[in-house]
């Protein structure tokens, strides 16, 4: 945006003050930040938050996010005394399970470059006397950790901004968001001297949990929860020396000192949603505190006082329900309204990451684009059936539920399920599917009907050897009976979760092509694997573009968030719309594909006739088809698109040949895995560039595309396939020479070359073939070894047949 915007910031809690200090300091001064409270203990979140900033967690982004807010608050004053104090964090093991969570935490920590350690129970009880150490397992200190002062932290950034020129309006409610053609203009306020509009280029929403209500002022659902969360403080303790702040997760407990008294925050109790309309002056303290419960909190009582025996003499005292915001997947919500320019949310956001999301917005807005990857985090990242109410409401009390749960990667919610579901559906559970999920659909992860095909098979091909048993859950020895049929038959794969994107209009052409990598702009019936990347040369995703007709083209994406970047971008008269709830796909792949197909269908399937990454319509049997050849397994076969109403008739048709078997999720990323096929928001993000992910075939230099003048020369680091030893999960630590120098994204049991795969992120230097490295899986050492890829059909024979 040319010049210096109008940028009004709606709420003056720590997000807020922190996205007005980021904005001023990149040169947007006409900040104006309204609150309608009073400045700066505003009455939400940020007033009575106990301020805990712990920086390990399973995403890299919230990790960033995290240590920067470390960063930042760490050299913070207000009227001399310290924002922030880095005392340090410990999280306590009581159980076996929870002590090996922390072996995988600390991998977390040491992928991330967090400074972090494993201690034992006496170390605990160095750190946090109070401790009873015969209930310790070990621990997990992490001393960059600390407490942060909330409301000191939010004040300290806001007069930074103001001697910038940003201005702070308290009492001043947001009434109205005012538009004109599509664009937000301003706000309307309510204040003591009555109703103003403030106009504004660019809204940005940081109400916290208030956000739904002015979302709805901007016709935006905000999929955002309410929830009340206790807090008590105990009586007067003997003195104890300043210790790090606590968390005993095998009872959802965390602590922190408050002079000789201890704070005691819980997850353990019912989930308490609050609505909208019950905030504010039912309140008894102030609009995010609510009547204190006791009787859900005496449990939790008894839990910390069973850990910390010096409790138990002591009463706890000022015990609040105060109230969080929670979303469906645990992320906040960063992102433009998508009918509404200009209008911004910085939602759901805790201490712990406040200045890492208010320097990633600020970046966004002045500079294009975040340093950290942002699709986590994206508002556009919900599909329509993850916004209504009831979703919402149910996600986010299961996510308070779990919020201290040692969670496994794969792991699914329970409810509500099933929600999105294809046509196959009830032949799958007919064969036994067992079912994970992903934005909403069921998706077989393998088939029990299969069981009888592992006769046969070697302990090599089934890998089973090579898991522990974290690594074998939510996995069956099925899919390697799976992963041999596609490379020995033929199988159909479910992948109508996949998004479908169709453009169209007279220059639907030219804009797929100024927005993408490759050359799409070939004649109708070809496909071409190509790029999005973002103005930085990051890697936005990886598409399928097949062009229908001269001006329209069906596009393979990976989710909402390129149906949104596209529908952003596109110009007059041409059209992008969602055609994936009325359609669905079966990949039929295998060396068999073509045998299995050609009897059924009136298209010449042949390899002359029907070219890898071409497509036509066609039919199968009685159903109207658009067939692409292409494979995500590395075997001959072709995608079968239909609509949704003729899809059951499809797969009956395929199946009624007796040739297929049905292959899940489990197969199907064992075996692109050995092909080297890359997974968009695992395997790379915005944060790496085609040449450095292994994509640079996908990139034509001699067109004009977004990202095409930021992507640079040199490349510093590599993703490249490991052989280890050993099945890992994916975001572990690669060390060499004893040091980390990288991590892990994807991994699986590749059952035909019989090894672990891993892939993961290695300097230049190390991604040579035969460089030896060791993943650290819980705290072991895997050896693994850096492979030529792609590790299966090099020459792409199987393919091309």
């Amino acid at each position: 945006m040319a010049g210096r915007p109008r940028l009004v910031i709606v709420g003056a809690g720590i997000v807020g003050c922190a996205l007005a200090d980021e904005f001023t300091e990149r040169g947007w001064t006409d900040v104006t930040v309204v609150e309608q409270g009073p400045l700066f203990a505003a009455g939400g979140s940020s007033s009575h938050a106990p301020g805990l900033v712990f920086q390990t967690n399973p995403s890299k982004t919230m990790t960033e996010f995290a240590a920067y807010t470390v960063r930042k608050y760490g050299a913070l004053t207000l009227r001399g005394e310290p924002c922030f104090r880095q005392v340090g964090g410990l999280e306590v093991a009581t159980t076996p399970e929870r002590w090996a969570d922390l072996h995988r935490k600390h991998g977390w920590a040491e992928s991330w470059g967090v400074e972090a350690r494993l201690v034992d129970a006496g170390r605990c009880a160095e750190l946090w006397p109070l401790l009873d150490k015969s209930k310790v397992l070990g621990g997990l200190h992490v001393p960059g950790d600390g407490l942060a002062r909330a409301v000191a932290c939010g004040e300290a950034q806001a007069l930074r901004a103001g001697e910038r020129g940003a201005r702070f309006l308290a009492g001043h409610r947001v009434v109205g968001v005012e538009q004109r053609g599509g664009r937000v203009t301003g706000v309307t306020v309510e204040a003591a001297d009555g109703h103003r509009v403030i106009p504004a280029d660019v809204v940005v929403c940081a109400a916290g949990f208030w956000g739904p209500t002015l979302g709805e002022l901007a016709g935006l659902a905000v999929p955002l929860l309410p929830l009340a969360h206790q807090y008590a403080r105990s009586g007067p303790l003997p003195p104890q020396p300043r210790g790090p702040i606590l968390r005993h997760q095998d009872r959802d407990l965390y602590a922190r000192q408050h002079g000789d008294r201890v704070g005691i925050g819980s997850y353990a109790h019912r989930p308490m949603p609050v609505a909208q309309h019950e905030i504010g002056p039912r309140s008894t303290v102030m609009p995010s505190v609510q009547e204190f419960t006791p009787e859900d909190f005496e449990p939790a009582w008894r839990d910390a006082a069973e850990l910390m025996p010096a409790l138990g003499d002591s009463a706890y005292e000022d015990g609040i329900n105060g109230i969080f915001s929670f979303t469906p997947d645990g992320f906040p919500l960063i992102g433009e309204a998508p009918h509404l320019d200009g209008f911004w949310l910085a939602e759901a956001v805790w201490v712990t990451h406040s200045a890492g999301v208010a320097r990633a917005v600020a970046e966004l807005l002045v500079t294009g684009r975040s340093a950290v990857d942002l699709h986590e985090c994206d508002l556009a990242r919900f599909e329509a059936a993850q916004l209504s109410p009831a979703y919402v409401e149910e996600r986010g009390r299961q996510n308070f539920v779990e919020v201290y749960d040692v969670v496994h990667p794969l792991q699914p919610m329970e409810s509500p399920r099933p929600l999105r579901t294809s046509p196959f559906y009830a032949r799958q559970q007919e064969l036994g599917a067992r079912f994970l999920e992903a934005a909403g659909w069921e998706r077989p992860q393998w088939f029990e009907a299969n069981a009888s095909l592992l006769e046969g098979l070697a302990e090599p091909e089934v890998g089973a050897a090579a898991r522990d048993a974290w690594a074998a859950r939510y996995w069956s020895p099925v899919a390697a009976a799976e992963a041999r049929a596609t490379r020995e038959g033929v199988a159909l794969y479910d992948m109508t979760p996949l998004k479908r994107i169709e453009v169209r209009g007279t220059g639907a052409a030219a804009f797929l092509q100024r927005m993408t990598t490759n050359d799409v702009d070939r004649k109708p019936g070809s496909v071409a694997y190509t790029l999005l990347l973002d103005d930085g040369g990051g890697i936005r995703s990886d598409l399928t573009v097949a062009r229908l007709d001269e001006d329209r083209f069906q596009v393979g994406a990976n989710g909402n968030l390129d149906l949104d970047w596209l529908v952003r971008h596109a110009p007059g008269g041409v059209q992008v719309r969602d055609v994936t709830p009325g359609t669905c796909c079966v990949g039929v792949w295998g060396p068999r594909a073509r045998e299995l197909l050609q009897p059924l269908t009136d298209m010449d399937l042949s390899h002359r006739n029907f070219r890898y990454f071409s497509c036509r319509s066609g039919h199968v049997g009685h159903v109207p088809v658009l067939a692409l050849r292409l494979s995500y397994v590395g075997e001959l076969g072709w995608e079968l698109y239909t609509t949704a109403d003729l899809g059951l008739r499809l797969w009956d048709t395929l199946w009624a040949t007796g040739l297929p078997v049905a292959a899940g999720r489990a197969a199907f990323n064992s075996l692109r895995l050995e092909k080297g096929y890359r997974l968009w928001g695992v395997d790379m993000t915005t944060e790496h560039t085609p040449e450095e992910a292994g994509l640079g075939f996908a990139v034509r230099e001699d067109k004009d595309f977004v990202g095409r003048d930021a992507l640079p020369s040199e490349v510093r680091r590599r993703l490249v396939p490991l052989l280890s030893a050993e099945v890992v999960m994916g975001r572990e630590p690669v060390r060499h020479a004893g040091r980390p120098v990288g991590y892990v994204t994807s991994a699986a049991y590749g059952h035909t070359i019989g090894r672990p795969v891993a892939y993961a992120w290695l300097p230049a230097e190390l991604a040579a073939p035969g460089t030896e490295v060791e993943i650290a899986y819980f705290g072991r050492g895997v050896p693994a070894v850096v492979a030529a890829e792609p590790l299966f059909d090099p020459e792409m024979e199987k393919i091309r047949r």
